[in-house]
């Protein structure tokens, strides 16, 4: 299936949300603290990629590919 690139941003978008908030609950951070980690982990980078269809897992997925980086 193929998806468009505004398809894709909507997909990234709604990860990242996902994931940002995850951090927050689980690893107890503050917002900026979350975004920092997010945004300057490979995960993100790998979401960024659609060729890696990271966007198509669930969000726990994600986390779990975040936290194995160990950040």
């Amino acid at each position: 299936m193929t998806i468009t690139e505004g398809q894709f941003q909507y997909m990234v978008e709604g990860m990242t949300s996902d994931l940002i908030r995850l951090v927050m609950e689980k690893e107890q951070l503050s917002m900026p603290e979350a975004f920092d980690k997010v945004y300057n982990s490979q995960t993100y980078e790998h979401l960024l990629d659609s060729r890696s269809q990271l966007y198509y897992q669930s969000p726990g997925y994600v986390y779990d590919c975040l936290c194995a980086e160990g950040n």
